[in-house]
């Protein structure tokens, strides 16, 4: 079945021959094309830095805390009450 989704971004690269003979050797190993390859390769490891980087792993301890700290807040401290009023303040000037 065709993908209806154009492929026509293309992206290139210089490397040194002994690198592309590596990654020729692994396409072949897993009977891919050297561009298939590369491309399943890449987008492996950007699919692995995206995760890294936005998703939030957090141990059950501090899974508990975070859902207690939610479910009973503590009281607003004075910083929280000042910067409500500058809040109001600044939005009924607006209006």
């Amino acid at each position: 079945m065709a993908s209806s989704i154009p492929n026509d971004a293309r992206v290139t690269a210089r490397l040194p021959t002994s690198v592309k003979d590596t990654l020729q050797k692994a396409a072949d190993i897993t009977g891919a094309t050297l561009n298939q390859f590369i491309v399943q390769a890449a987008v492996k490891e950007a699919q692995k830095v995206i995760n890294t980087e936005q998703v939030i792993h957090l141990s059950l301890q501090d899974a508990d805390r975070i859902f207690s700290v939610i479910e009973n807040p503590p009281a607003p401290n004075n910083h929280l009450k000042e910067a409500i009023q500058r809040h109001q303040a600044f939005f009924s000037e607006t209006d």
